[in-house]
């Protein structure tokens, strides 16, 4: 596509992110499931939109490869465009997740650093971007409006 610049015609592009869809996935205890990556940064569980792949397909199958969990995506969360290092930009799709009901530990990945379980309260503390925080406070606050 040729659009008008200053100097003329320019190429338009649609800017070419990977897609990373994650999962806020919180279990019957109350907690989100996290994950250390290489950055020292918490982040939720997910990963990369494979070609032909439905994103809710996606989030589930990257929970179950990094922590073992069986999940279920739930409703659209948030969509954003994270810059993880300086001039690479990803775009974050959050999907709330159930989680089993029963009591099976995570188990971590060779992805990631650690793995950990927080309550509502302690993920303001944690070093990880702002739009996860802010995807887990949606899913929190829509759980507990299903009360």
């Amino acid at each position: 596509m040729i659009g008008e610049g200053r100097h003329g015609p320019v190429a338009l592009r649609a800017p070419k992110h990977p897609v990373s869809v994650k999962g806020v996935v919180v279990n019957a205890h109350g907690q989100v499931l996290l994950l250390k990556n290489e950055r020292q940064e918490w982040e939720l569980p997910g990963g990369r939109l494979e070609i032909g792949e439905q994103p809710e397909d996606c989030v589930a199958r990257e929970v179950g490869e990094e922590s073992g969990w069986k999940v279920t995506a739930g409703p659209l969360l948030d969509v954003w465009v994270y810059e993880p290092i300086p001039d690479r930009y990803v775009l974050i799709v959050t999907y709330g997740c159930t989680a089993p009901m029963n009591d099976i530990e995570p188990v971590v990945s060779h992805e990631h650093k650690e793995i950990g379980l927080f309550a509502r309260d302690q993920v303001p503390g944690l070093v990880m971007p702002q739009g996860y925080k802010d995807s887990i406070a949606e899913w929190f606050s829509r759980l507990e409006q299903k009360r």
